[in-house]
């Protein structure tokens, strides 16, 4: 039959204390489970019970319930190691990242071996300090707040369409991908092997351009283009003429076509208002992005797409090749297509979109 332990005698401000330490998720490495082996034994668990809860062995819980009797929570600590002492002290570490966080004299940012330089010490040190801190003073990021004075309308109403598009509508993400070069390389491309990256020259030749429309159907995911030579409103109105015969009347009947657009002076143009206010073309409604804030337009992903997986790394002898590829990736992309999934909410956006004045914010600039 097992022994019976005891249970550990504890003091009710001990009890607090430790409870604390279980608690708080700035303890140091170990002290909270230490802190646990410890009220568990004040409750009475036995060793082994409390080894197999905490994932740990006996000799540790008796370790740790001996060191509490003898010196109390103090006990529980990691004393001091034998070996080198750190060549860096906190001062040190503290003295580095503020002077990261300042400019230097001569350069906008500080480089590792810059930086180690000016404090005295290696490179080394300085890359695996600013690796705990999260510090990457090579990297910056862009930002800008929209001074659209319709803001919060005009986000309210296109995350609207995006979650919840009106009953029977079809919503219509549409834009323009203007200056699309066909370039062709000075020498023969050098395939993708085993261990080694497609390869090419730096040198191109330009063959000319051609300027994209497309319209992103929302809920379903697939595209429609049309190539154009110039991007003027006579252009945009020709593309609208398309996404009214690709949507006709007599397999849509009262069917409306909501179209978010960007803010380009071509979306706007007296001539679009002119065709617009026509009675037939009454089903069409467009909705403008804010200012500054394209990026709300879904069609942008897919632009971002076609980027990267068509138009970077080809190499096209014309124009007529180029628009062949880029009408050949849409036509498959159609026919599997899935729609973009969009996550954030008006709200949210708006949290981040909008800089609070400086009477709200407590900046100081």
């Amino acid at each position: 039959m097992p022994r019976q332990v005891l249970p550990l005698p504890l003091g009710e401000s001990e009890r607090e204390a430790l409870s604390g330490l279980r608690r708080a998720r700035t303890s140091e490495h170990g002290l909270a489970d230490r802190a646990a082996i410890v009220l568990a034994a004040a409750a009475g668990e036995s060793h082994a019970a409390i080894a197999r809860r905490l994932g740990c062995s006996v000799p540790t819980v008796m370790l740790w319930r001996r060191r509490f009797a003898e010196h109390g929570i103090e006990g529980l600590r990691d004393g001091a190691r034998s070996g080198r002492p750190p060549t860096y002290g906190e001062r040190f570490r503290a003295e580095l990242i503020a002077k990261t966080l300042t400019k230097p004299t001569a350069t906008t940012h500080w480089s590792t071996r810059r930086l180690a330089k000016e404090v005295g010490a290696s490179a080394s040190t300085v890359r695996r300090i600013w690796k705990t801190e999260r510090l990457k003073p090579h990297r910056v990021e862009t930002f800008k707040f929209s001074r659209d004075p319709r803001l919060v309308d005009k986000v309210i109403d296109v995350v609207g369409l995006y979650l919840h598009p009106p009953e029977g509508a079809i919503v219509l993400s549409v834009d323009e991908k203007t200056q699309i070069q066909a370039l062709s390389r000075t020498q023969p491309m050098l395939p993708l092997g085993p261990g080694q990256v497609e390869r090419r020259t730096h040198d191109y030749k330009r063959n000319g351009t051609t300027d994209l429309y497309a319209a992103l159907e929302v809920a379903s995911g697939k595209v429609t283009t049309k190539h154009t030579e110039r991007h003027r409103a006579k252009e945009f109105l020709e593309f609208l003429a398309l996404l009214e015969r690709r949507y006709p009347k007599r397999r849509h009947p009262g069917m409306e076509l909501h179209l978010v657009l960007d803010n380009s002076s071509t979306h706007k143009a007296k001539e679009v208002e002119r065709w617009l206010a026509l009675k037939r073309h009454d089903r069409f409604r467009l909705h403008f992005t804010p200012t500054s804030a394209s990026w709300m337009n879904q069609v942008e992903t897919w632009f971002g797409i076609l980027t990267e997986q068509v138009i970077r790394r080809g190499n096209d002898e014309s124009v007529r090749a180029l628009v062949a590829r880029i009408e050949r990736f849409t036509r498959e992309w159609s026919e599997g297509a899935t729609p973009f999934r969009w996550v954030k909410t008006a709200d949210e956006i708006l949290a981040k979109a909008v800089r609070k004045t400086q009477e709200t914010s407590g900046a100081a600039h």
